[in-house]
């Protein structure tokens, strides 16, 4: 823990140079434990100067997914005030079920990498390690469950929002609540809610993320090469994770607060962002068959309302359909 809160020291002064006795007094331990910090940071990548009477100078360091790259970036009132950070992990959405009664409102982790990711309807989630961002939130707003089921919808806006404050990059949403670039899947979401048996409450909440972040167009299988991206791929270049992590808890942060305050303008900005409004769309049911439609516009509680080719209007909701561009995957 030494080592993260010096590495988050150093990246808080990324200009200047940050004296060890200040840092030593600052953490209340000794100047040995400090040089030793250091010494750890130099030994898993990280450039460091240290010059006389001056202090030491982050120069550079590795991509990595740890408190110190994080929380330097983090200015949150409630969610992510409590940050768990993980190499490999089966899954962030799975640690924080196993784990939910230990653990408070707005815990946040996020892992590096996941064996054993997953999507909507048992799908599995590509989570290869130090190329991605897998984040999970614990919530537990004191709601009934059924005004929770929009939460998924707000999470796509927090999403694409701490994407372009991180990188400038725009991202648009694909009904529901997948997240694209150039016509491409770069961010997934899994909300899942845990309701107690015999009086029906809402227990909590878990909105689980996956971005892919550094990924080249060949580190994705080749079935679904065509309809995933990533954020570098469209940026052009590398995107520091440890940095966009931090975008997104502040949004994540700052939408939960509006959500429980009865959603602010999150419906305006989700249809803005909504990329699928206007398209023609196919329909997937749960029996397996698919029916082709238009969509026409997002509604006050975030259904799709469609028009069928014989004129007949429906508002689908994401329990019941997938939805599937006829020209592609958005």
């Amino acid at each position: 823990m030494t080592r993260e809160t010096i590495l988050a020291l150093l990246r808080q002064n990324p200009e200047g140079y940050t004296s060890g006795e200040a840092m030593s007094r600052e953490l209340g331990i000794s100047r040995a434990a400090v040089s030793k910090a250091v010494s750890g940071l130099r030994q898993e990548g990280y450039e460091i100067e240290a010059v006389t009477n001056r202090g030491y100078r982050l120069i550079s360091g590795p991509d990595r997914l740890s408190r110190g790259e994080i929380l330097p970036w983090v200015h949150v009132e409630h969610v992510g005030r409590i940050l768990e950070c993980f190499p490999v992990i089966d899954s962030t959405n799975n640690y924080l079920k196993r784990e939910a009664q230990h653990l408070s409102d707005g815990t946040v982790v996020v892992a590096n990498e996941q064996t054993g990711g997953r999507g909507r309807l048992g799908r599995t989630f590509q989570s290869p390690p130090d190329t991605g961002i897998y984040l999970s939130a614990l919530l537990r707003p004191d709601l009934p469950p059924v005004k929770a089921l929009n939460l998924t919808a707000f999470v796509a806006v927090a999403i694409c929002e701490g994407i372009e404050t991180a990188t400038g990059l725009s991202p648009q949403i694909k009904w529901t609540n997948d997240i694209v670039l150039n016509r491409k899947k770069v961010c997934g979401i899994l909300t899942e809610m845990s309701i107690e048996g015999e009086s029906g409450a809402l227990q909590h909440i878990i909105t689980g993320i996956g971005i892919n972040v550094n990924q080249k167009e060949g580190d994705f299988p080749e079935d679904i090469r065509e309809i995933a991206g990533s954020l570098a791929m469209a940026a052009g270049k590398p995107v520091s994770r440890g940095r966009l992590t931090a975008e997104i808890i502040n949004a994540l942060d700052e939408m939960y607060a509006a959500w429980l305050s009865g959603g602010g303008d999150y419906l305006e900005r989700y249809r803005e962002r909504c990329l699928t409004v206007g398209q023609p769309v196919k329909l997937l049911r749960a029996n397996g068959s698919v029916e082709p439609a238009q969509a026409l516009a997002i509604d006050d509680n975030f259904g799709l309302v469609v028009r069928h080719p014989d004129g007949r209007m429906e508002t689908i909701t994401s329990g019941e359909v997938s939805v599937r561009g006829l020209w592609g995957y958005v």
